[in-house]
């Protein structure tokens, strides 16, 4: 169990904060929210001390006799600031602690992730910028804001990431540190493919595979907290967008080879996570097929899929990383990585993560372990842990090679 101080600055966002202290608490941490006063306009004390079992409090007069501005941070696994307002980021960039929240972030050791969330004209603004830099330089973890709905009719950036997302990255953070999500992609552009083609035989039925889109999801969404603009090409995949990410929706193998070459044409790196169909019908049914009719098949010719990560290396733009995955099983010819070795070699791609899917261990699981094979010889294991944390190793392969001048 892991101790999370959850702070809450005085934004119309801070009605999120309580499904985020939900996220943390049903995963079996110990959270103290500590909000602003302002905060408590916006969501009352007796909600969070409700949901977390613990006492809120906001200056630092209550508790004298615990010291509470001083041991609350000290106790800290990690902190995340939900949302972090403008005025609260101007706060702890200056150093200030006039109030509880602001006393605790500067005694804090730990991880501080602060989630931003304001009208876009404020994170815009060059005095939010150098504080959020400021911030930055000293070690904290400043997520982009979500693009979308603000308060009244107002949408641009500057809306706070869901919880679910927000729960996802401070995972990442609490088990491999505030590396995991440093601020190393700004500047670079990411294209990530996720989930499974479909090939129709009919109006109702379709060749698919058993791919859920979670780890390329997760790709994207840590890819964007590391400040890369993102574009998800998202096959059949029925999850929530991850916040700071543009998603390009497509069907069967030919959409999505149509979508990643024009997205990849302009990218920094590209990730093909998505599992496409390596065959389709050769004919696709107008009406459905149905037992003992006329049109009954007496079988389905299939016709091979164009092999989509060949193309994009073949394609790929001067100084471009592509990283291919591969789902595998042994069998009689050659283990796991016999057969993800000669992916990679027959593939081209700089890189190439490796799932063992033997039983249906990864398909649709909270939960993955990869290998990442590189071309010039480097094999990194990424040890079991959420796909978050997963991606988080994956990327902590791929930035070097990106920002290796030899390369280019």
């Amino acid at each position: 169990m892991s101790r999370i101080v959850l702070g809450v600055s005085g934004g119309v966002a801070a009605y999120k904060a309580a499904l985020l202290l939900r996220a943390f608490t049903a995963a079996g941490h110990d959270v103290r929210v500590v909000p602003t006063p302002g905060a408590l306009n916006f969501v009352g004390a007796a909600t969070f001390e409700a949901l977390s079992g613990n006492p809120v409090t906001t200056d630092v007069w209550s508790d004298v006799h615990q010291v509470a501005h001083v041991r609350i941070g000290q106790g800290a696994d990690l902190v995340v600031v939900a949302p972090a307002t403008a005025d609260l980021l101007a706060r702890a960039a200056a150093g200030r602690a006039d109030d509880l929240l602001t006393a605790t972030l500067l005694t804090a050791s730990c991880p501080v992730v602060f989630a931003p969330a304001m009208h876009t004209e404020m994170w815009l603004h060059a005095a939010t910028q150098d504080n959020v830099a400021t911030l930055r330089r000293r070690g904290a973890i400043v997520l982009p804001p979500a693009v979308g709905r603000l308060t009244g009719p107002d949408s641009g950036p500057g809306r706070l990431p869901e919880p679910e997302d927000i729960a996802a990255l401070a995972t990442v953070v609490l088990g491999s540190g505030p590396d995991a999500l440093a601020h190393d992609l700004s500047g670079r552009r990411v294209v990530v493919s996720a989930g499974g083609t479909r090939e129709p035989l009919d109006p109702v039925r379709y060749l698919g595979n058993r791919s859920s889109g979670k780890q390329g999801w997760a790709v994207a969404r840590v890819a964007a907290a590391r400040g890369a603009e993102v574009v998800l090409v998202a096959a059949n995949v029925d999850l929530p967008v991850p916040f700071g990410v543009r998603t390009v929706p497509v069907g069967t193998a030919e959409e999505l080879r149509v979508a990643m070459l024009a997205e990849a044409a302009t990218a920094d790196v590209v990730v093909m996570a998505a599992a496409v169909a390596d065959f389709r019908p050769e004919s696709a049914a107008a009406t459905k097929l149905k037992k003992g009719a006329a049109s009954e098949p007496d079988s389905v010719p299939l016709v091979r899929n164009p092999d989509v990560l060949a193309e994009l290396v073949t394609k790929r733009a001067p100084g471009q990383l592509v990283v291919g995955f591969a789902a595998e099983t042994g069998d009689e010819d050659g283990d796991v990585l016999s057969h993800a070795r000669a992916k990679l070699a027959r593939k081209g791609c700089d890189l190439l993560v490796v799932n063992d899917v033997s039983g249906g261990q990864v398909f649709g699981r909270a939960e993955n372990t990869v290998v990442v094979l590189t071309a010039d010889g480097a094999v990194t294991e990424v040890p079991q842990g959420s796909k978050d944390a997963v991606a988080a190793g994956i990327w902590a392969t791929i930035v070097p090679r990106l920002h290796d001048d030899s390369r280019r």
